[in-house]
């Protein structure tokens, strides 16, 4: 038999987050609006403007798509805190990707990653390209935006999202970045640089990196 496994969210939500921090106008095409209703409420209200099409039904006839067009906005911090809930609450590997909207959202932004013990201090990597991200204890961070992104050369943080969070923060930075240690990136998305790449995106990849 033939199955047709359902389109990404979390793989939408980076495709987001890198238009979102680079001011950039692009179309995601195939994106699963069921598992982002909650991300894209959260960002209408920080100020983000896109726009959707009509819905159409993934080749496994049950998920519900949609084409986004991301529009360069400016965004502001929201009223609440944002944490990830149960669905169809906020997806809890999506709530790392605000780390890096909040970042160059006007004011402060508070982020609670209640579910997994100490994924948040990696997202204070940040700071090390010109980030104003506060660890309050090990589940919640503090950002303070707009941010004036510079380049640096990192290790690549462990953890999967977090990887990815500090890689769109180099692509909205000044200068030349370097991300070392990138086997986490590679595993968890396939050929990313080079999508990136195909949006204008000025990345090399280095078997030694």
């Amino acid at each position: 038999m033939d199955y047709s496994p359902s389109e990404d969210p979390i793989e939408a939500m980076s495709l987001l987050a890198a238009a979102i921090v680079t001011k950039s106008e692009i179309t995601i095409r195939r994106a699963p609006i069921e598992f982002l209703e909650i991300e894209l409420a959260v960002l209408e209200e920080m100020g983000f403007r896109y726009e959707l099409s009509e819905e159409y039904v993934a080749a496994n006839g049950r998920t519900r798509l949609v084409d986004v067009r991301t529009l360069p906005s400016e965004l502001v911090a929201p009223r609440d805190k944002i944490h990830p809930m149960p669905f169809p609450g906020l997806n809890i590997d999506n709530l790392p990707f605000f780390a890096v909207i909040a970042a160059v959202a006007h004011g402060q932004t508070y982020l609670h990653d209640w579910v997994y013990d100490n994924r948040a201090i990696y997202l204070t990597d940040l700071n090390k390209l010109g980030g104003r991200v506060s660890l309050l204890d090990p589940h919640r961070i503090m950002i303070e935006g707009p941010t004036s992104w510079t380049g640096a050369e990192l290790m690549c943080p462990p953890a999967l999202r977090p990887a990815v969070v500090v890689l769109l923060a180099m692509l909205a930075s000044k200068g030349t970045s370097v991300l070392r240690g990138t086997y986490v990136i590679h595993r968890g998305y396939e050929d990313l640089a080079e999508r990136l790449g195909s949006l204008g995106a000025e990345i090399e990849t280095f078997r030694d990196i």
